[in-house]
């Protein structure tokens, strides 16, 4: 009963494109990577791995390392899944370019033509039971929601001069931008659309700043999502057209090293402007670089994950809540 309510959700929400409107592009709010859904989003600031790509390309030009990402999640009691491949290419300079697939799938999509009540009116349809309908699908279908990514982005590194004599406060400030190709594809029809997206972060050293030694990193990050206004154009005799709603991320990040347990904690906070606007907070726990831990809470929601770090591959989980239940999130980073 609980997977047939589940599956009439998702078809209501996932495969009728008239009732897609403005909400098109809600599958890409779902997330990518596992360190950041385990920290319940809060990430825009952070933006240290290939995941960088989808929550602030301004980051992916301080991953000084070339990296592949690979999640897998379990989606709505396993009705659906979805899935993150990413790839991060260092250049000279300070430079950094990298790109991304993202698939959400749902499959078993039950469908009913009803073609036997055409040229039928209601008082036919109540008064003769062959006309009532059987509740057996006459087929079921899958539906796809594809997202590539190509991104660009570039570090500046440079000292702001306070004022204070022989004082000057170290930054780096990546700027990256990157551009999509979403498509859909919902039993026969498809859908298709480009957008862009900004991105800024800014990393200072607290050390400097309140001459105090052993304090970490304070970040700063904004993504500006599909700033271009972007919209699915489906292949409909009509061509109908789903607006994707602009957004506008901001995050703020604490990362203090704890020499004394040879560990790393990183804070963080994400506010999402779209839809009323959400609030996302996440904390991680890392020990010598081969192990961590983390929590987050997100719009009601709670996660947390871990990661283990084995022959050089990290191996990354995560168990998120939300409002139709439990979803699980398994990943892997590799730097190289």
């Amino acid at each position: 009963m609980k997977k047939s309510i589940l599956l009439s959700l998702l078809t209501l929400l996932l495969c009728v494109p008239a009732f897609a409107g403005r909400y098109a592009g809600d599958f890409m709010m779902i997330g990518a990577g596992v360190r950041p859904l385990g920290m319940g989003g809060a990430f825009s600031a952070l933006a240290n791995d290939g995941s960088a790509i989808y929550w602030n390309s301004g980051g992916l030009s301080q991953i000084r390392e070339s990296e592949v990402q690979a999640m897998h999640a379990f989606l709505y009691g396993d009705l659906a899944s979805y899935d993150f491949l990413s790839y991060v290419q260092p250049l000279p300079n300070d430079v950094s370019i990298a790109f991304n697939m993202t698939r959400l799938t749902v499959n078993d999509i039950p469908y009913f033509a009803e073609k036997y009540l055409l040229s039928t009116n209601v008082d036919e349809r109540i008064n003769n039971l062959d006309q009532h309908l059987p509740g057996v699908p006459d087929g079921r279908f899958r539906s796809t929601d594809d997202l590539y990514q190509f991104a660009f982005s570039k570090t500046i590194k440079f000292g702001a001069n306070m004022g204070w004599q022989f004082f000057e406060i170290p930054f780096e400030l990546g700027m990256g931008g990157n551009i999509k190709f979403i498509q859909r594809q919902i039993k026969d029809n498809l859908g298709s659309g480009t957008g862009f997206d900004l991105g800024l972060k800014l990393r200072t050293d607290m050390a400097v700043i309140f001459d105090e030694d052993g304090l970490g990193d304070l970040l700063f990050g904004i993504n500006f999502q599909d700033v271009s206004g972007t919209s699915v154009t489906w292949d409909t005799n009509s061509e109908m057209r789903d607006e994707i709603l602009f957004n506008t991320k901001v995050g703020l990040a604490l990362v203090q090293p704890i020499a004394s347990l040879k560990s790393e904690l990183t804070l963080a906070y994400d506010y999402d402007y779209v839809y009323m606007g959400t609030k996302h907070y996440g904390a991680d726990w890392t020990y010598d670089d081969r192990a961590s831990i983390r929590l987050g809470y997100y719009d009601t929601n709670f996660s947390c994950g871990a990661s283990l770090k084995v022959y050089g591959v990290f191996l990354d989980y995560a168990l998120v809540s939300n409002p139709i239940g439990l979803t699980n999130r398994l990943g892997m980073r590799i730097r190289f």
